[in-house]
């Protein structure tokens, strides 16, 4: 017997990954995005993980969750730890996975009602 919803009102939720688009309920999204579990998907200007600086985690930081999916790209690729460091001063957890189990962790969190962010690194559209 199921006693929790797939998902809950107002969470937003990653509906489709095929590798190069996504899509956060109806919406296709172009490139690579931000993906709080309420309000507005917001565009994160990435393109690879070697391109990841600490004003793009500053963003995560002003949308105040308590963890962070981050979706490095195809393959597991660790932000460097002097980057980090912003998160965990302001004691947001971190998990980094490829994008595709990024997309998959998130939902999980997100109908759980977790305060989570998913960072994720997209091809450009």
């Amino acid at each position: 017997m199921k006693f929790q919803p797939d998902t809950l009102a107002g969470t937003n939720t990653i509906t489709r990954f095929d590798g190069r688009r996504l899509w956060v309920g109806p919406a296709l999204q172009g490139g690579s995005v931000l993906v709080p579990w309420v309000g507005a998907v917001e565009p994160w200007p990435l393109g690879s993980a070697a391109e990841l600086t600490a004003a793009h985690l500053e963003r995560i930081v002003a949308l105040k969750p308590e963890v962070v999916i981050y979706g490095s790209g195809p393959r597991l690729v660790f932000p460097p730890a002097a980057l980090t460091r912003v998160l965990f001063e302001r004691r947001i957890g971190l998990e980094t996975m490829d994008t595709a189990a990024a997309c998959r962790t998130y939902n999980v969190l997100a109908s759980e009602g977790r305060s989570v962010v998913a960072a994720l690194i997209l091809p450009p559209a």
